[in-house]
């Protein structure tokens, strides 16, 4: 039976190869455009950086070096029910130097389309173990993030050589760059 966690709670992974989906729905909007909301992966070092440039994955970058992570694509609209976008992770695959990957999802555009996370409901992160389908947890974020336009939902870390996850959800409102200038 999945675990739902709350914010802050921690759970163990038992699966080496597992996929994360992200799901979420936008409310009516009366900017006039539509919403393109972005999963990126980080991949950090013990000192809570990059490992590398290259071990930052998103829709432009979607295989990390060590072919742990790999994002299968960038959904435009957000439409249907399911996943909206998928990461796939095989920590056997992890690079050494890697001891936390952290999941966020920004908003394309949020500041000219002025868009931000109070416009969005549903949002979640679920881990799938990859061998059985099987949903091994899921986090559904049930804050109002009204003026922040990225949020990270959740990380997986390295504690005395096992790996957790961790539901974050903790958002900012520089976007993508606030991430980028905090975890480059």
């Amino acid at each position: 039976m999945p675990i739902n966690l709350q914010k802050g709670q921690r759970q163990s992974i038992d699966a080496p190869k597992f996929v994360i989906g992200l799901g979420w729905d936008t409310n009516v909007n009366s900017t006039g455009t539509d919403f393109d909301l972005d999963a990126s992966i980080f991949m950090l070092g013990d000192n809570k950086k990059l490992v590398a440039d290259e071990f930052f994955v998103f829709y432009n970058n979607v295989k990390s070096p060590d072919g742990c992570v790999q994002h299968t694509g960038d959904n435009l609209t957000g439409d249907g029910d399911g996943h909206d976008e998928e990461i796939l992770v095989d920590l056997s695959k992890a690079d050494g130097r890697v001891s936390e990957i952290c999941v966020v999802v920004t908003i394309h555009e949020a500041a000219s389309r002025k868009q931000s996370f109070g416009q969005v409901r549903n949002s979640f992160i679920r881990v799938v173990d990859q061998s059985t389908n099987t949903e091994m947890f899921k986090y559904e974020l049930e804050e109002d993030f009204s003026i922040e336009t990225a949020v990270e939902f959740g990380r997986i870390y390295k504690k005395d050589g096992a790996w957790k996850f961790e539901a974050v959800g903790m958002g900012m409102k520089g976007g993508l760059e606030d991430y980028l200038q905090r975890y480059g």
